[in-house]
């Protein structure tokens, strides 16, 4: 099982895939104005949003006009936009780039929002098979997840940290990465549900990255993550 999710090199220089736990629910979701179907948001940004269709029988194409509202645990986000891209079960759509629709999604997504919706996983117990070494799983559906993995004495081994479309790694004994997220894909496994990230990789740590990680982990509480667990990636970080 630690096979899964050691670091995974492509063919591509400075792209980098990592195999990593799935919560199997999503309580990211929009509702299509015109036919009032609901789909899982599977990723969002400041820019657009990815959904998830179930069936392959949806009419968007690219180019094609879509409405609707956004729902995340009692907060609604009435957009339009743009569907850039379509596979059978995907559509990639982009936010209108009006400066009202900006605001409101810029407002949607707030930091603050984000943390507030954050479940600690490590704690769901039945239900949910967690790798052995994995100690936090901290996730707020589509925009941030957060993992902690120990060695075998119980030690912090490495974290990675996904926040919008940024990420960020320690693992003891190589340092420090930073980089882009460029695609995830379900990866299909019997035992555990997993997705498959590819990451673009800054050549040079990327300051700005980490400094917004930073903010994003001061505002986590100390029932989600143990203060002395938060300190110590404060200073990997730094």
């Amino acid at each position: 099982m630690e096979r899964r999710f050691n670091l995974i090199k492509s063919d591509f220089e400075k792209h980098e895939k990592r195999v990593l736990p799935r919560f199997p629910f999503c309580y990211l979701t929009f509702k299509a104005e015109d036919n009032s179907r609901v789909y899982e948001v599977k990723d969002i940004s400041h820019s657009g949003r990815q959904l998830s269709v179930k069936d392959s029988d949806h009419n968007f194409k690219n180019d094609s006009a879509m409405r609707g509202s956004i729902h995340w645990l009692g907060q609604v986000l009435d957009v339009s936009g743009t569907v850039k891209w379509h596979t059978s079960n995907r559509l990639g759509v982009e936010f209108l780039k009006k400066r009202e629709v900006q605001e409101k999604v810029q407002s949607f997504l707030q930091m603050e929002n984000m943390v507030k919706r954050l479940k600690p996983l490590h704690k769901v117990g039945s239900g949910l098979d967690l790798p052995a070494k994995l100690k936090y799983w901290l996730r707020s559906d589509g925009p941030v997840e957060l993992f902690v993995w120990q060695h075998s004495d119980g030690e912090m081994s490495k974290c990675q940290i996904l926040f919008m479309e940024t990420f960020v790694e320690w693992e003891d004994g190589h340092g420090l990465k930073t980089g882009r997220i460029l695609s995830k894909r379900v990866v299909e496994s019997p035992l555990i549900d997993e997705d498959e990230w590819v990451f673009q990789l800054d050549q040079n740590i990327d300051v700005a990255k980490l400094d917004r990680v930073k903010e994003l982990l001061k505002l986590i509480t100390a029932e989600l993550l143990p203060n002395e667990v938060k300190e110590f990636l404060m200073r990997q970080l730094s």
